[in-house]
């Protein structure tokens, strides 16, 4: 079940369209954006800086997170490697896919993170025990 992080994470930089009016970024499923269709999409807002949230990895899930307001620091770890991908600003997003440890920490307080999901929500697709992930991500 071994996928690095090389492999299955990514920064996207989002085509901004934009003139005296404002700026507008199109996602589209199937597309260099967000290379997968959508079938979920969810937002985390009004989390304190002092919490963590995700603790967890998913089996099957991919996913594209943009902060579309504000800022916060994602946490990715492959069993092996761990890095941190600061979001903050709306013209990227971060591509996630394999079975991968993720971490959403160090909210702004404007922070509005925006998740793009290849599937439903489906409790069997997660992973919630880092030890478990570890011994898992190992094989």
């Amino acid at each position: 079940m071994s996928t690095t992080l090389n492999q299955a994470t990514r920064l996207i930089d989002f085509t901004v369209r934009g003139d005296e009016r404002g700026s507008l970024v199109a996602l589209e499923s199937g597309s260099d954006t967000i290379p997968f269709d959508v079938k979920r999409v969810y937002y985390i807002y009004g989390t304190q800086a002092d919490v963590t949230r995700g603790k967890h990895a998913h089996y099957a899930l991919k996913q594209v997170l943009t902060c579309v307001s504000g800022s916060c620091d994602i946490l990715l770890d492959d069993g092996k490697e761990r890095k941190t991908v600061r979001l903050n600003t709306p013209k990227k997003g971060l591509f996630i896919d394999g079975f991968i440890w993720r971490e959403m920490s160090n909210f702004s307080p404007d922070c509005v993170l925006l998740v793009l999901a290849s599937e439903h929500y489906d409790e069997a697709d997660y992973v919630r025990d880092y030890q478990r992930f570890l011994t898992e991500a190992s094989r």
